[in-house]
């Protein structure tokens, strides 16, 4: 498809100064260096990555073949949300078992999703950005989806020897080729959409006239192309129905995938090959419906509050599977979210100490939960503030794994092995560039950021669910904060901010001219 991209001095200029703001000896004028023409280029840190390439090599000489990789991505979870990031027990649902993960791990506070479910799980399967793979928004009930042409982390490990497995919500398409089982999934067990989309038109109590308009709930059940149960399938197979996803199976779904992920580990105990796990969570996305048993669970007794201690049970239980089978110390274990709270109020919404929520590049709606967990390998009890996007993943899983790096296509992933594996390891990304739609909206070098455009506040303080474009203004002069003093970015630099280095000027060069190279699959606005 043509692309247009429109780049113009206030992309020049304005990104420069967002990130050339103080003297202080950061990761501003870090050097980078990019592996491969189509690779992002990192900052190069030898000693840590000698001591995680050692480290590596030792590892697999022991155990005989490639670590395990388990990912658990939580739907809407604010950054907040879990103890050991200020929430749990403070806020009336508490968290052990993910806080225990932090304290056996490392515990990042600059992890990045994208603004939207879609986008973000899209970028952690391809490591792209969502202007590259294509998927800005979630899909809508029926439609198609959009994997077409996109390589995932589960095909480039599986053609490295691994069982690649996902349990949960997929939420990038619904017809057959955008599909899990086609999409490098030897197995999936798990809703094809979002909770909501099996929900909202049935409870009266979230919106009474949808679910009392009959004849839209009738176009809705007989939509040919709404796949309203939970499935299940085999690699390249059609997906078999199980049952239908109404509001009883929905609260207690999360239940069934946890079963199905301990089924999972216990059946690759003795087996020779490594295994990819991917469990997606359908809580904490709004509108929640505990569990049975999980209903008053909290101390908050809030729905949102019990579906929290929901899933740290889960976490729990599916963490005690792989140490009953002795596995825990072959696995890369990461925990994080796909975006921020659906809304930043309450009654059902997640904690943040930021601005904004799910649906803005404010850090409420991207800056979330970051747990890296491997006995023996991660330094355990360690904090680093150092930059990680969830794109970075891709890159990570492929160096561990020993895959092969595509080279047909630009990868915005970074890997951060060095990172996680190496004692007090320090961050290899630069930068992280937010989109929100089809529009380049900051940058974030060290703790600066600047906002070239925003979403309005009603839009993450108004009704969950809504998404609108019209939202997004582009911002007038110099809209830089220092994240460290100003979390909630509400008190911007403005021109205090001129400092300006060739070293910058040259890394933004290059990401530009990467959209040359390597055209975006959507016209965008890159200004």
């Amino acid at each position: 498809m043509k692309c247009k991209i429109l780049l113009n001095n206030n992309f020049d200029k304005g990104l420069l100064l967002a990130v050339l703001i103080s003297i202080v000896p950061i990761a501003v004028g870090a050097e980078t260096v990019a592996k491969a023409e189509n690779l992002e280029p990192a900052i190069i840190h030898q000693a840590q990555q000698k001591e995680a390439q050692d480290k590596l090599k030792a590892f697999e000489k022991k155990s005989k073949k490639k670590p395990n990789i388990l990912v658990f991505l939580v739907d809407d979870m604010g950054w907040g949300d879990p103890g050991v990031y200020g929430g749990g027990e403070a806020v009336g649902a508490a968290t052990p078992n993910i806080d225990r993960l932090a304290k056996e791990g490392l515990r990042l506070t600059s992890t990045y999703s994208q603004p939207l479910c879609t986008p973000t799980r899209a970028t952690l399967l391809t490591g792209r950005l969502p202007v590259r793979h294509g998927l800005l928004r979630p899909p809508q009930i029926g439609e198609t989806g959009g994997m077409e042409g996109e390589i995932t982390i589960a095909t480039l490990l599986s053609d490295a020897g691994y069982y690649t497995a996902l349990s949960g919500k997929w939420h990038l398409g619904e017809s057959p080729s955008n599909q899990p089982q086609y999409n490098g999934f030897d197995e999936y067990y798990g809703f094809l959409g979002s909770t909501k989309n099996y929900t909202e038109w049935r409870d009266p109590r979230i919106n009474a006239s949808l679910s009392n308009n009959e004849t839209i709930v009738e176009t809705i059940k007989n939509s040919p192309n709404f796949i309203k149960t939970l499935v299940k399938a085999r690699r390249n197979q059609p997906h078999e129905a199980l049952y239908e996803l109404d509001i009883p199976a929905v609260a207690n779904v999360d239940i069934d995938l946890m079963n199905n992920s301990i089924d999972v580990i216990k059946r690759m105990e003795n087996q020779e090959k490594p295994w990819f796990l991917y469990h997606s969570f359908g809580k904490v996305h709004f509108d929640n419906y505990p569990a049975d048993g999980f209903q008053g669970s909290s101390k908050a007794k809030g729905v949102y509050q019990d579906a929290v201690v929901e899933v740290d049970y889960i976490v729990g239980q599916v963490m005690k599977a792989l140490k009953e089978t002795g596995q825990d110390k072959n696995t890369l274990v990461f925990f994080t979210s796909d975006n921020g709270p659906e809304t930043d109020t309450w009654p059902d919404s997640g904690y943040s100490p930021f601005r904004g929520a799910k649906m803005s590049t404010w850090e409420g709606g991207v800056r979330v939960p970051g747990i890296a967990w491997w006995p023996g390998m991660i330094e355990a009890d360690r904090v680093s503030d150092g930059l990680f996007d969830l794109a970075d993943l891709f890159a990570t899983f492929v160096n561990i794994g020993q895959a092969k790096m595509p080279t047909d296509r630009y990868i915005d992933g970074i890997d951060q092995s060095s990172f996680l594996l190496a004692d007090g390891g320090e961050s290899n990304r630069a930068a992280v560039y937010y989109y929100m739609l089809d529009k380049f909206s900051a940058i974030r070098v060290g703790p600066y950021k600047q906002h070239l455009y925003v979403v309005s506040p009603a839009a993450s303080e108004g009704i969950p669910g809504y998404i609108n474009g019209s939202t997004l203004h582009k911002t007038a002069g110099l809209y830089v904060f220092n994240l460290y003093l100003d979390p909630k970015e509400r008190r911007p630099y403005g021109i205090r901010t001129a400092l300006i280095t060739k070293q910058l000027q040259g890394a933004l060069k290059k990401h530009k001219a990467t959209f040359e190279d390597y055209p975006p699959k959507i016209l965008m606005t890159l200004e």
